[in-house]
């Protein structure tokens, strides 16, 4: 076996983990290229802690759709009891419970330690059980392992939410960067090699080292795929066969597919192309078998998945997705026509909903010859998939799913359908054609029985008018449909009408409305209701921050969000994303804010309003930075946001937009927009909207005096106009500054002081350079000289020789990221949060336009920064 070699540190790092459990549990998060050496890093801690551990360990697969809950399905088999009886067909929440109770054991037993492996593969419910055992690890002493590849997870990746959301205290992260020249050398001359070449040949990647220095003496294959290939070619013609049908299976090969080869089997083992795992066997990695796989020809490609899907199909209990997959690349239709629905209500039921989605778009072309009825319900279930996993797909295939109920004419689907094309066209930006839509299935659904699609066609147009501000209209149409859902009995929509209720009253400015939507949030959860829920408390939180209630909103969006993401409702968390950083705009945090922006506007693409928020966070960030580009950024906000006519997604862009104008100078262009979006919140009555774009109105001299520095103007400041902004408007900028400091909004508390006088302005600037706000900065000085006040000197420039623009922390944390450092021992040897020190590792990677830690510390010592 080959040594392992500069992981010492590592393996202590574990052992400390693993010892600090006996006072609750821990999470060791081990990240690195592929062929890092993560599995065999997990293997020597399990070799190094013996009878102190019992190792519980669950893999993820590289299935065509990944399989829900794949590694706990691994290690409930280890397990048994209860949680191996229920995991096939209990609810989510009980299978979580009786993982945690089989964690919980007294503090003389072996410690548990549960590995998760490749968790960059996996489905959404597997990320939720990671998520929910790193919230409850502290009440059992156990120690959660997991391993991806950090080359593997994209910015836009899920599993980066689900670290993030870990308890910081518990976590260690673990990063294992490639062997050093030396290690190599050591590893060539252990194996009786010549070492010149091998490190540069590989990187000093683990894997491609062993894999390189295992080859025959006589040349050394350049890439891992004629590695392989000549390692095969040292198997008899049996064992061959053996080791190309376990290419074609992406998680492991048993006893059902190897049959009688098991001569075969133990050749291949004893050459080290297979090894043995979970009861069956595989390619010691990833990269071996899909060099493997892509050396077969597509007719034996093809022929092995048609007989590794006849295996399959004959046993019970095998996966749907896995099956699915295999189907698929066996080019079978029937089967995957077969299967794919299975696999995508079972994906669904668990959450795992882009999951659902991925297989409903295989079924569907392949149903088009089937029954009317069926391809409409098919339609009908992806659709609801779609929407929920955030996928603009949604929409098509409600129309689809209408146009095949119109066919029937069966009236009570097709009004159905018809609110459901409602719901979805609003989602993608139609609010008028929803409105017409929502009419038209009440006009069907009236003409039948009253049932509960009638209920929800009431439900659907009350939170439509909620929607454009028509408060009065959306109690009403609730309150119509809360009084026959509660006839009938139909609990789900009786729930959506109290939300459209609540949600109604909250933008009345009734406080009455927060309490409302905390009930049906809370109702929704005890009923499973998971839209709902996420639903309400959306409502909740945009609210609060459309009407700078900081606290309310931040609360509201620490509760709500971590439960979107563990349910994978993605449209809902990308929008509070962006209003998340808007909360992070005001209070001062823009590194933050960048984050939460970019992360939201990153993914598939979206329709309608609900990113809206983000792009107003970003365009706001760009525009105060004076980077270049800004002001199209703005434009692009009010592009999305004013088709909509909604206030919520009209107004912050307008103000935006605004700003930009004014910040570049172009006052009457600034005046025009404010006036624009003005007129649509005065027509929705919402005093936080009225006062932003009077204040940007009376900023940019719409009104008589200069346009920056003069007396209030009562004139100026709209009826209805929130207290901070008519205060400013009005004249009293100190009690403006105050009023919003109270309220958490620092920059504008910072725009207000602005307006003072030497000592107010001064402590502006301060504010502004903290922040980085060179735009209005640039401005203030301006106006002081034109005012013959003192211009306090700017910035120091601290960053002005580093060409990559680094500030002095930031270099401080790329020294400590080249030396191998995790996020968590950087935050202890420079006194940060872990938070902070994540944005400034982003900053760092962003600066110099890197993927990676390990490219960072590359280009840092390319270019001389170290």
């Amino acid at each position: 076996m080959t040594p392992l070699l500069e992981r010492s540190a590592e393996l202590r790092a574990l052992d400390a983990l693993l010892a600090g459990c006996a006072a609750g549990g821990r999470v060791a998060v081990v990240s690195g290229e592929a062929g890092a050496g993560k599995s065999t890093l997990a293997a020597a801690f399990a070799e190094a802690v013996g009878p102190r551990a019992q190792m519980l360990w669950g893999a993820c697969d590289p299935l065509l759709t990944p399989r829900a809950l794949g590694p706990l399905h691994d290690i409930a088999r280890r397990l048994g009891g209860r949680l191996r009886e229920r995991i096939a067909d209990g609810p989510r929440g009980e299978v979580f419970d009786l993982l945690l109770e089989a964690l919980d054991r007294p503090p003389q037993a072996a410690r548990p330690v549960v590995v998760l492996e490749d968790l960059h593969w996996a489905d959404e419910a597997t990320l939720d059980m990671v998520a929910f055992l790193g919230r409850r690890l502290a009440l059992c002493r156990a120690l959660l392992l997991i391993t991806f590849r950090d080359d593997e997870i994209g910015p836009d990746h899920r599993l980066r939410t689900v670290l993030a959301g870990l308890p910081p205290g518990l976590v260690r992260r673990i990063s294992l960067p490639p062997l050093s020249a030396d290690a190599v050398a050591e590893l060539a001359r252990d194996a009786g090699r010549a070492a010149p070449g091998v490190h540069a040949m590989t990187g000093g990647n683990p894997l491609l080292v062993t894999e390189v220095l295992a080859a025959p003496a006589e040349g050394v294959p350049p890439t891992v795929r004629d590695l392989v290939l000549s390692r095969l070619a040292t198997l008899t013609g049996n064992a061959r066969e053996v080791a190309q049908l376990v290419s074609v299976v992406p998680s492991r090969a048993g006893l059902e597919l190897l049959g009688d080869r098991l001569a075969e089997v133990d050749e291949c083992l004893a050459r080290g192309v297979l090894t043995a795992r979970g009861g069956g066997v595989a390619f010691r990695h990833e990269l071996l078998r899909r060099a493997v796989e892509q050396n077969l020809s597509p007719v034996r490609r093809q022929a092995l998945h048609a007989e590794i899907l006849s295996v399959y199909e004959g046993r019970p209990g095998v996966d749907p997705a896995a099956l699915v997959h295999h189907a698929h690349h066996a080019g079978d239709p029937g089967a995957v026509l077969r299967w794919a629905p299975i696999a995508a209500r079972r994906a669904a039921s668990l959450g795992a909903y882009k999951q659902a989605a991925a297989h409903y778009e295989l079924a569907l072309p392949l149903a088009a010859e089937h029954p009317v009825r069926d391809r409409a319900a098919l339609l009908e279930e992806y659709s609801v998939a779609a929407y929920h996993g955030g996928l603009t797909e949604a929409l098509d295939a409600s129309r689809a799913a209408l146009a095949l109920r119109t066919e029937l004419g069966e009236p009570v689907p097709t009004g159905v359908a018809l609110r459901w094309v409602s719901r979805l066209s609003w989602w993608n930006g139609r609010p008028d054609e929803a409105r017409g839509i929502g009419f038209r299935a009440v006009e069907v659904l009236e003409r039948q029985p009253p049932g509960p699609e009638l209920a929800a066609a009431y439900s659907n147009l009350s939170q439509l008018f909620m929607l454009r501000d028509e408060n009065g209209a959306a109690i009403e149409w609730g309150m119509r449909a809360t009084e026959l859902a509660r006839r009938l009995g139909d609990f789900d929509t009786e729930v959506h009408a109290l939300i459209n209720i609540g949600s109604a009253r909250l933008h009345l400015g009734d406080p009455a409305g927060v309490g409302d939507l905390r009930r049906a949030h809370e109702r929704a959860v005890a009923a499973g209701l998971d839209d709902h829920a996420g639903r309400a408390l959306t409502n909740l939180a945009s609210s609060a921050v459309d009407w700078f209630d900081l606290d309310l909103a931040e609360r509201t969006l620490d509760r709500i969000i971590p439960f979107l993401i563990a349910r994978d409702l993605d449209g809902y968390t990308r929008h509070l994303l962006g209003h998340r950083a808007r909360v992070q705009l005001a209070r001062g945090d823009w590194a933050a804010a960048a984050d939460d922006a970019e992360q939201a506007l990153t993914g598939p693409a979206m329709h309608g309003g609900g990113l809206v928020p983000a792009l107003v966070a970003r365009a706001s960030l760009r525009v105060r930075r004076d980077e270049p580009g800004a002001l199209d950024d703005a434009r692009r906000a009010t592009e999305r946001g004013y088709p909509t006519g909604e206030s919520q997604f009209f107004c912050p862009p307008a103000a935006v937009l605004a700003e930009a104008y004014w910040l570049a100078g172009d006052h009457a262009a600034a005046a025009a927009e404010a006036r624009r979006g003005l007129t649509v919140a005065l027509r929705a009555e919402q005093p936080w909207f009225i006062g932003e774009l009077a204040f940007w109105q009376w900023r940019a001299g719409a009104g008589p005096g200069p346009a920056a520095h003069r007396g209030g103007d009562p004139s100026l400041a709209p009826p209805g106009t929130a207290e901070p902004f008519r205060l400013l408007i009005t004249g009293d900028w100190a009690g403006a500054a105050a009023r919003f400091t109270e309220l958490g909004s620092h920059y504008m508390a910072a725009c207000a002081l602005a307006h003072g006088d030497g000592s107010a302005a001064a402590e502006a600037l301060r504010v502004f350079d903290r922040l980085g706000a060179t735009a209005p900065a640039r401005q203030l000085r301006a106006s002081l000289r034109e005012r013959g006040l003192p211009v306090p000197r700017g910035p120091r420039a601290t960053t002005a020789a580093d060409p990559t623009g680094l500030t002095g922390r930031q270099r401080e944390v790329l020294k400590l990221l080249a030396e191998g450092q995790s996020n968590a021992d950087i935050a202890t040897r420079l006194t940060l949060s872990a938070k902070t020190v994540d944005h400034h590792v982003s900053a760092v990677l962003a600066k110099l336009g890197v993927s990676s830690r390990g490219k960072a510390a590359a280009e840092a010592r390319a270019r001389g920064l170290l």
